[in-house]
């Protein structure tokens, strides 16, 4: 899972990469100063957990008998309920996607609690 959880982060770190030029280049004459924010917390959220994957994926080769694959599952989802309903708001102007966000933010946080408890155990 290692391996896994390593190749998902660095494909994950490059549409974060990729999606933030976007949104400065491509969006930025398209998109409301507010919007282009909303759009902005997404790829800073996609990037920070991209390189969670990246954790996850060293410290499952470090401890192989912990649950670690969890956590990255956990940033995975994340990502996509996350930074997903945010680029999806942010270039389409539907609210209610804005309620699908929190569900993202608590799969982070559960990513994060796996990763300590499983390490730190």
């Amino acid at each position: 899972m290692d391996r896994f959880f390593f190749i998902v982060g660095a494909i994950m770190a490059f549409l974060a990469v990729a999606l933030g030029a976007f949104g400065a280049h491509a969006l930025k004459n398209r998109l409301t100063p507010d919007m282009l924010d909303i759009f902005e917390v997404g790829v800073r959220y996609h990037m920070y957990h991209a390189l969670g994957l990246l954790a996850v994926a060293w410290a499952t080769s470090r401890w192989p008998e912990s649950n670690l694959t969890a956590a990255g599952w956990a940033f995975i989802v994340g990502i996509i309920i996350f930074s997903g309903s945010l680029y999806i708001l942010s270039m389409t102007g539907m609210r209610w996607f804005g309620a699908v966000t929190p569900l993202g933010g608590l799969a982070f946080l559960i990513g994060w609690a796996i990763l300590v408890w499983s390490v730190g155990r």
